[in-house]
């Protein structure tokens, strides 16, 4: 039975309206000044409408870059950077993971459940702790100022193997007695049956290591040296960080409206699936 509580509805109501203003508030402001010019910007009070300069500043950023003519970089070129690393991540720690937890949950070999739990400490672990070794095995493997520097040491990931490994676990035995009877090999039941039922999982891990990969900034800050292989959060907090001039905010709070576009839209095109693979129970 369902109580009828108006005080509590529209405290609850309240309540989730000041926390979406929270959230939406600083994403509107930085769209408010990414359509004004930089005079507006430096005038006080900071507007809090849009102005009249949208489609100019979006255009400059776009075609000329942002401060290009002073050792800026393209906007695209930082864009597609952190796409590719961003699926790289994504598409890399959902394949090494699920074959991880399939080798654990359905093979028998020794130290077995060891290898795993050493894959589990490493949650433990933060990235500062391994990443000046790691740093130090990719110089020496010659990935500096590489996409393979930016992906590879960073495609491992011990949430995603857990997670498929307690999915795996919840598989009926049946299936794996079914498929063994038909004579289909472990890799064909791989392919055929748990790949299919991984499906919502596999979408949730790949909104979320879509925006771990997209949101990289101390990685490829300590890896990359030329500017080809800049991702856009390391393009947007460049140019926010001078030293000799205030920065542009009208064109710098544009670079962060495009920078957000993409996981924004990964996670609109893909919430149905996100959500089926945080909270789906059936099996």
């Amino acid at each position: 039975m369902v109580e009828n509580r108006p005080f509590l509805t529209v405290l609850s109501h309240l309540v989730m309206i000041l926390g979406v203003v929270i959230v939406a508030f600083p994403v509107w402001m930085t769209f408010v000044a990414s359509t004004h010019d930089q005079a507006t910007m430096l005038r006080a009070p900071i507007p809090l409408l849009p102005g009249t300069h949208l489609i100019e500043n979006y255009r400059q950023v776009l075609t000329a870059g942002y401060n290009q003519g002073n050792g800026g970089i393209p906007i695209l070129t930082t864009l597609m950077n952190s796409l590719i690393m961003a699926l790289g991540v994504a598409i890399g720690k959902i394949a090494i993971s699920i074959i991880a937890a399939f080798a654990v949950v359905y093979f028998r070999f020794p130290l077995r459940m060891v290898f795993f739990w050493a894959i589990f400490v490493t949650l433990m672990l933060p990235v500062e702790v391994r990443i000046v070794p790691t740093y130090g095995v990719v110089a020496a493997l010659g990935m500096l100022n590489s996409y393979a520097g930016l992906i590879i040491p960073i495609i491992a990931s011990a949430t995603a193997t857990f997670l498929f490994r307690q999915f795996f676990l919840s598989v009926p035995d049946e299936l794996t007695e079914a498929s063994r009877v038909d004579g289909a090999s472990p890799m064909r039941f791989f392919w055929d049956i748990l790949l299919p039922m991984s499906r919502t999982s596999i979408a949730a891990l790949f909104v979320i290591q879509f925006i771990y990969g997209w949101n990289q900034y101390l990685w490829p800050l300590l890896i990359t040296t030329k500017e080809s292989f800049y991702t856009i959060v390391m393009n947007v907090s460049r140019q926010a960080n001078v030293a000799d001039a205030a920065p542009q905010w009208n064109l710098l709070m544009a670079m962060a409206m495009l920078a957000m576009l993409p996981p924004v839209l990964v996670v609109i095109f893909m919430q149905r699936q996100f959500v089926r693979g945080l909270v789906e129970t059936e099996k």
